[in-house]
């Protein structure tokens, strides 16, 4: 009898220590975050999502989809007291890219030190950073830098065209952005998720290749980059330049394929699964 009671103390200890604890996570940003679980809305071009990933391979973690289609980090820290979020063990924000395109100034690392309020990337991210902390101050907070881009053609609507990063806007590279996410990570200590620089998406293969029309011949024919960047496309009479097989680390020259979302989950998950 005393040596079954002492058997099941050892295995009650040894399971106790062997068990993952159970840990929260809050994924703040765009609609890259949003889309996780909505295939439907890509015409199935995506079945997953980084979360979706990240908790395949750790499945005591569970997530809140606080992502927001074409928000901005100043469209995030304007409604911040309207999300409805909540405490957590982790945080992740992604944002950036609607930034860079709507043209948000960047602002100085002052406006964050300094909370300047939100007319900038850098007085917006104190914002969201200020809420998170109110929450749960010893929160691990991971800033992750935004995708690099190529031309993007909005799938649901192909008359939208937004030019890849490899041009400036407003005089301002999507770079720049990252890299003052970068410098608030820093900072802070905060965790880092460099997807711009680090990821091994590039302007190179984020599509295998873009179907336009020969301006010579008329004929489609498929461009790689940067050879497409010259080439025109007409929505009202093209067909759509991102057929399936053009996709790779995106499927529409900006939203991440199932590849491109795994790139992210396997970066998330070699901070998270040190906790």
């Amino acid at each position: 009898m005393k040596k079954t009671i002492a058997l099941l103390l050892v295995l009650t200890v040894f399971t106790s220590f062997n068990t993952p604890k159970e840990l929260t996570w809050t994924a703040i940003g765009d609609s890259i975050t949003y889309l996780n679980g909505r295939p439907e809305l890509t015409k199935n071009r995506i079945s997953t999502g980084y979360m979706n990933e990240v908790v395949k391979k750790l499945p005591n973690i569970h997530f809140v989809n606080q992502g927001h289609s074409g928000w901005t980090a100043k469209a995030i820290a304007d409604n911040i007291e309207n999300l409805g979020l909540e405490k957590a063990d982790f945080y992740s924000v992604f944002l950036g890219t609607n930034d860079w395109w709507t043209g948000l100034p960047i602002g100085t690392l002052s406006d964050y030190q300094n909370n300047t309020g939100n007319q900038t990337v850098y007085g917006s991210y104190r914002t969201i950073v200020n809420k998170i902390l109110s929450l749960n101050s010893k929160a691990v907070i991971i800033l992750m830098t935004p995708l690099q881009r190529t031309d993007y053609v909005d799938l649901n609507n192909p008359s939208v065209f937004i030019p890849g990063d490899y041009t400036a806007k407003n005089g301002v590279f999507l770079s720049q952005y990252a890299d003052a996410i970068k410098t608030i990570a820093e900072t802070e200590d905060f965790k880092l998720v460099d997807l711009y620089y680090k990821s091994g998406v590039t302007l190179k293969n984020a599509v295998n290749y873009r179907r336009l029309r020969d301006p010579q011949t008329g004929q489609y024919k498929n461009y790689t980059y940067p050879d497409f960047i010259t080439i025109p496309y007409h929505p009202a009479t093209d067909d759509y330049p991102y057929p399936v097989n053009a996709m790779n680390m995106t499927y529409d020259g900006l939203h991440p394929s199932d590849k491109g979302h795994e790139r992210i989950a396997q970066m998330l998950v070699k901070i998270m699964r040190k906790y």
